[in-house]
């Protein structure tokens, strides 16, 4: 192991190789912050530059964009509402209520920070763990994902305003619902598709955020006029200082830890991938806020900006732990470099280690180099990028809409997905106007399908039984925690109805507090 971290880190280390680094966070934080591209588009254009360069350095080069493309696309989420990519869709939830609150500065300074320190803390555990890791990947079964995909849904709450969890609830099935369009997992049968052509792959995942969230909003902005007027968000001296208070650093410091390691083992996980981290993520530090913390998420939580974005970049630095040590790819991104790796000649799994030791380690070393450079160069553009606020609405408007069809265009370059974000806008902005969360649908969207599938599986392997609920200690173990997460805000409801009807309580509630 000593041998191999030497060898990489005097690999990661050549000029070329840290301008590789560099290049590759500079183009990936570009392409992230135009709505709609993402980390797959960004890999895309470069595995025609990296053919021409060794393996380590196309690799090294090509993992720059990724986490420079995850760490860019907060950008577009927290000032326009339109996300960069899939992984920075939770970062929309909190991140735009703060810049609508001209904390714009602040907003931008803690997504780099956060996004820091998830993707530095990632990749010293992958530095130290990897092997170990790689076996952790290997011991989970379909059922094991099915349970972790039934707590997933479990933080439908999180995502739901004071009063709103039955249309939480009811949005999160519309989310499940979508998300059976398309082939059936087991049978490749068409269901649900209309007789469409176009609907057999089902509906992509970036164009409903894209519908939902950017569309949505323009379409709700005209229609309260604001188009027409002057914003006072546009003036430039109202969009607040970058600097963190000592209270709100010690306030999201437990959270970006938390959320970093959380997130780098999601990322593990073959097929799950950043957007699901950033999801549970959120889910799981609303649970752990107070009661008073817990109405300030949706509306400007530095808590719930800090958790979707240390997590995101976790977990792209986790998944390539499944990538490296046993070459399955964890999501569509690692996919792509995986087709790389094979193109050079390198097979990852196991006898990577052996083989190409240079390769597996100065790709590692060259993630914590990629974040610091990351921090250095966004940073310093911070005041530059908030800029784009002071554009006029009836120019950022027009921008928005070309931005977020043109990125969902240039994923599948089919007409069809344009007219099916009209459709789901307005969808979405009837249900929007009717105080229906967008969120949950989200949620119940992307664990759908990896739900139905390891559904299946499970099914299939335990002969149509239910007993692989209970068969693995794992399972087991996960649908418990499910259980007790479903449990405890009807517990809790139960419990301040009996404290408020209970002699004395009132002395007893001012002295153990009222969360």
């Amino acid at each position: 192991m000593f041998d191999g971290l030497s060898q990489g880190l005097s690999t990661a280390v050549m000029p070329f190789n840290l301008l590789m680094v560099v290049v590759g966070c500079f183009a990936g934080t570009f392409i992230g912050m135009l709505p709609g591209l993402g980390p797959i588009s960004a890999i895309a254009l470069m595995v025609p530059i990296t053919y021409g360069l060794d393996p380590s350095s196309g690799i090294i080069l090509m993992a720059g964009v990724y986490y420079g493309a995850v760490f860019g696309g907060s950008t577009s989420s927290i000032l326009i509402n339109a996300p960069g990519c899939a992984s920075t869709v939770v970062t929309a939830f909190d991140g735009y209520p703060l810049a609508q609150k001209n904390q714009a500065g602040k907003a931008l300074a803690l997504a780099a920070y956060s996004s820091f320190t998830g993707g530095t803390v990632g990749a010293l555990i992958l530095l130290v763990a990897a092997p170990a890791l790689a076996k952790v990947s290997l011991s989970f079964q379909s059922s094991d994902y099915f349970a972790l995909m039934v707590l997933g849904l479990t933080a439908v709450a999180a995502f739901s305003g004071k009063g709103k969890v039955i249309k939480a609830l009811m949005m999160t099935v519309f989310g499940l619902m979508i998300s059976t369009i398309g082939n059936d997992v087991m049978s490749g049968i068409p269901r649900f598709t209309f007789n469409s052509v176009n609907l057999i792959d089902g509906v992509s995942f970036l164009l409903l955020a894209m519908a939902t969230f950017a569309l949505t909003e323009v379409v709700m902005t005209v229609m309260r006029g604001e188009h027409k007027k002057d914003d006072p968000q546009m003036d430039m001296s109202a969009l607040g200082s970058m600097k963190l208070s000592k209270d709100e650093v010690k306030d999201v410091a437990p959270t970006v830890g938390r959320s970093s390691i959380f997130g780098f083992l999601v990322g593990v996980l073959p097929g799950a991938g950043a957007t699901i981290a950033a999801f549970l993520s959120y889910g799981m530090e609303r649970n752990f806020a107070s009661k008073e913390e817990k109405e300030k998420f949706g509306k400007g939580s530095l808590r719930g900006l800090a958790a979707p974005e240390s997590a995101n970049n976790a977990a792209s630095t986790g998944s390539f732990v499944p990538l490296l040590t046993l070459g399955i790819p964890g999501s569509g991104t690692t996919a792509i470099m995986l087709g790389a790796l094979i193109a050079y000649g390198i097979q990852p799994g196991p006898r990577l280690f052996v083989d190409n030791p240079d390769v597996f380690w100065s790709v590692i070393i060259s993630m914590y180099f990629g974040n610091l450079v990351l921090l250095i160069l966004n940073l310093p553009l911070i005041p530059y990028i908030s800029r784009l606020l002071a554009i006029p609405r009836p120019i950022l408007i027009p921008l928005i809409l070309f931005f977020s069809i043109t990125g969902v265009y240039l994923v599948s370059f089919n007409s069809f997905d344009i007219q099916m974000m009209v459709i789901i806008t307005v969808i979405a902005t009837f249900l929007k106007l009717l105080d229906f969360p967008m969120a949950p649908m989200l949620l119940g969207f992307i664990l759908g399908d990896i739900l139905e599938k390891n559904l299946s599986r499970s099914l299939t392997l335990a002969d149509g039984s239910f007993s692989f609920l209970w068969e693995r200690p794992l399972t087991l173990t996960i649908m418990l925690l499910a259980i007790m997460a479903l449990l405890m805000p009807v517990v809790g409801k139960i419990w301040e109805r009996y404290g408020a009807t209970r002699p004395g309580a009132s002395k007893m509630d001012d002295f153990v507090g009222r969360d």
